[in-house]
């Protein structure tokens, strides 16, 4: 076999897996509902931060009238950082979403899996711990340091939370976290290691160090004086992406498991792929050749070919480097299907580890509702993407049989998820927004 040839075991399409839950905490709202109504309004969540305030960019897209002690519940919500906070709340909206009760005799407590993925985990407690030493010595420092900001803590909180004894694991690939622990779930359910993955990101990074880091590797947007305007993906005048905290989980099954339990399946993730650029720390390939190779394998798990794409969520950041290098490599591997393309990080801003499980799950969304959210603030495409159908300036309905959801990372990692509707007999009624007016490349509505 010659070198990088998929293997017999890779070619085999896995069995589809059902969507059955989603839960949202990000920018545009707290659940899923507010998420998809503020994303389909293409209203930015940017603004000006006080607690960035003397540093070199103080905007950013915080989750709004975030409360923990309402919001997240539980007892002693002091001792979890605020990313834990955001899953503890997605997670249980999402468990809800799938029809499942932890407290139930019938919960499969040794065969649920729980993944979750995060860039930098409790950063948060971790800066102002470090600030505490500094300032009034070692005595100063709570005993709760370690459990509230070790990356792995929020996967462990959970179990915790929901009673999971299967296998609870932390994925971090940095911006593409969210997407592996997608996969990494998807590939648990696969394998026959459990019978429910409850699966995503949380990302709690709007922080003076965290920022500030940022601004000096030149990331972040400079448009300080209108925010609103500031993150937008593919547009010719973008100048880099607003930091953004969030969180978004998915409960996933075997589609057999749900029709059996008669679960109100969204949506089905019937592909995945993951690949590393191996080329540098925070540029991408510039031939893109982990993403083209993600998407592919993707569209291989999925029995697809590209001509079948109608849809992408890209990754989209609003940086110079990223949106070149993604529609060179979207714009050659689906030239012939011309799909719609979406980012919503022109609404949410880069939500970090948090991004490729939001934006799977607006994904999930978009093929549920059959309406592509449009891409806040593109206005002028640049030569090397005006050759994309971006999704502007408002949501467009339109027939989506299969849609990616891409997430790109620092290290070079790439990921790429491939969504299909659910079967009518499981298929949840759409509740959305009402479809806009742009006919889109695809005029004929799905049945």
């Amino acid at each position: 076999m010659t070198a990088g040839a998929p293997t017999p075991a890779s070619m085999s399409p896995p069995t589809p897996l059902a969507v059955t839950g989603i839960g949202l905490v990000t920018p545009a709202g707290i659940g899923a509902d507010d998420t998809w109504k503020g994303v389909c309004a293409g209203r930015p969540a940017a603004a000006a931060d006080p607690e960035l305030a003397g540093l070199p960019v103080t905007i950013s897209c915080r989750v709004p009238g975030f409360d923990a002690r309402t919001q997240a519940g539980g007892a002693q919500p002091w001792r979890h950082d605020r990313f834990t906070h955001f899953a503890l709340t997605a997670a249980r909206e999402a468990v809800r979403d799938a029809g499942l009760d932890p407290a139930s005799r019938d919960w499969p407590a040794a065969r649920v899996a729980l993944v979750l993925g995060s860039a930098a985990g409790g950063v948060g407690t971790y800066e102002r711990q470090h600030r505490k030493l500094l300032a009034g010595g070692h005595r100063s420092v709570s005993p709760l340091t370690l459990p509230a900001f070790l990356p792995n803590m929020a996967a462990g909180q959970l179990a915790i939370d929901l009673g999971v004894h299967g296998p609870a694991l932390h994925t971090a690939t940095a911006c593409a976290s969210g997407a592996a622990a997608l996969t990494t779930a998807a590939m648990l359910l696969e394998t026959g290691a459990c019978d429910i993955a409850i699966a995503g990101g949380s990302d709690a990074m709007i922080t003076p160090l965290c920022a500030t880091a940022f601004a000096r590797a030149g990331a972040l947007s400079r448009r300080l004086d209108d925010p609103a305007t500031a993150s937008r993906p593919f547009d010719a005048t973008r100048d880099g992406f607003v930091l953004a905290e969030g969180a978004g989980v998915l409960v996933l099954e075997r589609g057999a498991d749900a029709t059996a339990r008669r679960a109100p399946t969204r949506a089905l993730l019937t592909g995945h792929g993951s690949a590393t650029d191996a080329h540098h720390p925070v540029a991408p390939s510039p031939d893109g050749r982990g993403l083209r190779a993600a998407l592919r394998q993707a569209l291989r798990h999925a029995d697809a070919a590209p001509a079948d794409v109608a849809h992408i969520n890209a990754h989209g950041t609003g940086t110079p480097l990223n949106d070149r290098t993604e529609a060179t490599v979207l714009h050659d591997l689906f030239a012939t299907a011309a799909p719609s393309v979406t980012s919503v990080k022109g609404v949410l801003g880069h939500t970090m580890g948090a991004a490729g499980a939001i934006e799977a799950a607006l994904t999930v969304l978009t093929v549920q509702h059959q309406l592509a959210p449009p891409t806040a603030n593109f206005h002028t495409p640049e030569a090397d993407t005006a050759v994309l159908d971006v999704v502007a300036p408002t949501a467009r309905s339109q027939r989506i049989d299969l849609a990616l959801s891409v997430s790109c990372g620092f290290g070079g990692h790439n990921t790429a998820l491939a969504f299909t509707p659910a079967p009518c007999p499981l298929g949840a009624p759409p509740a959305g927004p009402p479809p806009a007016t742009h006919p889109g490349p695809h005029p004929d509505p799905a049945p």
